[in-house]
């Protein structure tokens, strides 16, 4: 990471031999330019995990977790069916109240595949959801935006089409994601079909469905299958849904009855307990843990007991709290630890893995949001993350999408894909013949390695300003926020949208009509 003092000075005088004016000017043009990159495709991590449990300290967890379930067991509310096919299984319903007998869960979960194929209307969008596959997806759920205009309010449905622009437009976002803001100016019981319609119009990247009621649920297949057609629907994975327990140990009438949906339709879910440490699990590491594995255990289970096969991921998504405020806290060392050690048990049970994001409690994107996140994204990255949710715009603990801080995050995540690829071993990477031309005393920047490289040698970032001080100076002393800010606005003054067949759009228009018209508003 540290500079050879001695060879920037000789590569500052290179670049001053060449013109500096010139240099200088051409970066600006890029800078400066509408559009952004090449698209990348979902990343394929070439670097080692890292892993902070060995086998004992695994066993043991597992061993808690299938106390928790046995002993004290896990709760579904409101739902006689789910009650119904868990008794059927064999475990012992008392209420609403499920124990496990020992092993049941893991042996229900033997039919969920490892790594499956999510469909994008564009298959050169398509994702692997799984194995050695890492998936960013943008910012879920704030129901506020911090705006380009610097203000702080609630999120309307423009924003939200804005989000999912940029979201497509994003080189190293791989998803649409799902509810990337909430749009509050719709009602509540009809929003959800603008969302997956903003989706499947103005991207053509893989999206995540509506899971706020089953009916709504049912909605979002039905409009997939408008989309990639019936048959495909019936066949493949189209959509992926955010299902979280409401811990400690409760899964709700809400987040089953979209599980159903989605499962028997042979549509992905993430089973994710929602957890800020102190409160909705134990203060410590092992203990939420513990409490994550359970619960993933009987919520990924019974998407199984609903359809043998249907994909399914194993989700965590842990914060701890400030002891002194109760206020959640993110970029700290206990739930990267938490990270680290849910990755490792995801892949024991051969489930796909979700957790992470760029995540921060700062309310702008200031330093202490790029501290944070920062240290989330890094961790999310070594913890073998296969899908990654709030990976651009989250800000306020996941109370607001923040349009700079989407910009800004993007940044890291294209740093992030080129990290993963790892070190290039190949007769390019090993650059003998560089070092052969050069030689003693000299410098690379005119070498033939270099200049067949350089364009993409090193990530060049989007946001950053590596000039002088002088150059910025003179271009205005902007801040990272400014530049961000200025990037957002061109992005989305040239924005065009994919294509999609006339008569898929009138379909779905048509389909979204008709079921507005079938209930009146409500904003509650």
């Amino acid at each position: 990471m540290e500079d050879n003092l001695a060879a920037e000075k000789d590569a500052g005088t290179a670049r001053r031999g060449r013109g500096e004016r010139g240099g200088a000017a051409a970066r600006r043009a890029a800078r400066s330019g509408g559009g952004p990159g090449q698209q990348m495709t979902y990343i394929r991590r070439k670097v080692p995990l890292y892993e902070v449990l060995n086998e004992e300290g695994l066993a043991l967890i597992e061993a808690n977790a299938d106390t928790v379930l046995e002993e004290i067991g896990i709760e579904f509310r409101d739902d006689a069916e789910a009650l119904k096919l868990w008794k059927g299984a064999g475990a012992d319903v008392q209420g609403e109240r499920v124990h496990f007998p020992k092993g049941l869960c893991r042996e229900l979960i033997k039919t969920a595949p490892s790594v499956f194929t999510q469909h994008a209307r564009n298959p050169e969008r398509s994702v692997q959801i799984g194995g050695d596959a890492t998936v960013f997806a943008p910012v879920y759920g704030p129901p506020f935006v911090r705006d380009l205009d610097g203000n702080r309010r609630y999120a309307t449905i423009e924003d939200f089409r804005n989000f999912v622009k940029l979201a497509y437009m994003a080189p190293s976002i791989h998803h649409s994601g799902g509810t990337v803001c909430e749009p509050v100016d719709v009602p509540v019981n009809k929003r959800h079909l603008d969302m997956v319609f903003a989706h499947m119009r103005y991207s053509d990247k893989p999206f995540m469905g509506s899971v706020t009621a089953p009916e709504r649920a049912e909605d979002t297949v039905a409009m997939a299958k408008i989309l990639f057609g019936d048959k495909f629907v019936e066949e493949n994975t189209v959509i992926i849904n955010l299902i979280n327990a409401n811990s400690p140990m409760v899964f709700d009438e809400t987040m089953l009855g979209a599980a159903k949906v989605y499962a028997r339709n042979n549509q992905a879910t993430i089973i994710t307990p929602f957890i800020l440490a102190g409160a909705m699990s134990p203060v410590t590491v092992a203990g939420t843990l513990t409490q994550v594995l359970a619960e993933v255990l009987a919520g990924a289970a019974f998407t199984q007991l609903v359809r043998p096969g249907a994909p399914v991921l194993f989700g965590t998504f842990a914060s701890s709290i400030s002891m002194q405020s109760g206020a959640p806290t993110f970029g700290t060392p206990e739930p990267t630890l938490v990270s680290y050690g849910a990755g490792q048990l995801a892949r024991r049970l051969g489930l796909p893995f979700r957790t992470g994001g760029s995540l921060t409690a700062a309310k702008i994107s200031d330093a202490q949001a790029a501290y944070e996140s920062a240290n989330t994204l890094n961790s999310t990255m070594l913890a073998g993350t296969n899908f990654v949710l709030h990976a651009a715009g989250w800000l306020e603990g996941g109370l607001v999408s923040g349009y700079e801080k989407f910009m800004m995050d993007i940044d890291q995540l294209g740093m992030q894909q080129k990290f993963a690829e790892g070190v290039d071993l190949s007769e390019n990477g090993q650059a003998m013949d560089a070092i052969r031309e050069v030689g003693p005393g000299s410098h690379y920047l005119g070498c033939t390695h270099t200049q067949a490289n350089f364009q993409t040698a090193f990530y060049r970032s989007s946001i950053a300003d590596n000039n002088s001080f002088e150059q910025w100076s003179a271009e205005g002393e902007k801040t990272t926020e400014q530049r961000a800010n200025e990037l957002a606005r061109r992005w989305l003054e040239s924005y065009e949208a994919p294509p999609l067949d006339p008569g898929i759009e009138e379909g779905l228009r048509d389909f979204i009509a008709r079921r507005k018209e079938s209930m009146p508003d409500a904003f509650t």
